[in-house]
C-alpha cells in the first residue's frame, strides 16, 4: 500500500513540475506575495476534485469525448490569452514591490477566479490529473486506490503551497522595474504558446 501512495506521488511530480499556466500563476503570487495561502490552496483543491473524478471513472470519459476538449481549448486558449495580455501590459509598464504596486492579483476573488480558470479551463490540465493520474488510479487494486490518489493529491499540495511561499524568498530580486518586465515577459510568452498549443492541438 505504502508502494502505491509513492507511486501516486512520484507520477503527479512528473507532471505537476513542468512550467505551465498554473505553476507560473502561483509563481507570481508568491514573488508578490499577494494571497500566497489562498492561491496554492484553489490549486491543490482543484487538483483533489480533479484526480478524484479521474479516479472515479471520469477521466474515460474525458478522453472519449473530443467535442468536449475542443469547447475546453477555446475557452482554455482565450483564458491564457488574456492573462498574457495582462502579463505584457505590465512588462511595458512595470512596477515595483513598494506598498502601493499593483504587482500579482490583490483581490481574492480574483485570485479565486484565476486559480480555477487555470485549473479547469486548461485541457493539458485536466488531462494530467483526471485522464492519466485518474486513469492510472483506477488501474490499482480498488483498496490501494484511496492511497495512490492520496499520494497523488499529497504531492499536489506539497509542491503548490512550496512553490507559492519559496517564490516569496525571491522578493528582494523584484525590487526593480527591470525584473518585473523580465519575469511578465516571460509569462506572456509562455501564455501566448499554450494558448496557440491548445488551439493547434484540439482545434
Amino acid at each position: 500500500m505504502f508502494a502505491s501512495f509513492l507511486n501516486g506521488m512520484a507520477l503527479t511530480a512528473s507532471l505537476i513540475m513542468a512550467v505551465g499556466a498554473q505553476n507560473a500563476f502561483v509563481l507570481r503570487q508568491g514573488i508578490a506575495r499577494r494571497y500566497m495561502f489562498l492561491t496554492a490552496l484553489v490549486c491543490s483543491l482543484c487538483d483533489l476534485v480533479l484526480m478524484s473524478a479521474g479516479v472515479a471513472g471520469m477521466g474515460e470519459l474525458l478522453a472519449a469525448a473530443p467535442g468536449l476538449q475542443h469547447w475546453m481549448a477555446i475557452g482554455g486558449a482565450i483564458f491564457v490569452t488574456w492573462y498574457g495580455a495582462m502579463a505584457l501590459k505590465k512588462a511595458v509598464h512595470p512596477g515595483t514591490l513598494s506598498p502601493d504596486a499593483n504587482q500579482g492579483l490583490a483581490n481574492p476573488k480574483a485570485v479565486v477566479i484565476a486559480a480555477l480558470g487555470f485549473s479547469v479551463l486548461n485541457p493539458h490540465a485536466l488531462l494530467d490529473t483526471i485522464v492519466l493520474v485518474g486513469g492510472i488510479g483506477a488501474q490499482q487494486p480498488v483498496a490501494d486506490r484511496p492511497i495512490f490518489l492520496a499520494g497523488a493529491v499529497g504531492f499536489s499540495f506539497i509542491w503548490f503551497f512550496s512553490l507559492a511561499f519559496g517564490a516569496s524568498q525571491l522578493t528582494p530580486l523584484f525590487k526593480k522595474p527591470a525584473a518585473w518586465r523580465i519575469l511578465d515577459l516571460l509569462i506572456a510568452v509562455m501564455m501566448f504558446g499554450i494558448a496557440w498549443t491548445l488551439i493547434k492541438t484540439f482545434c
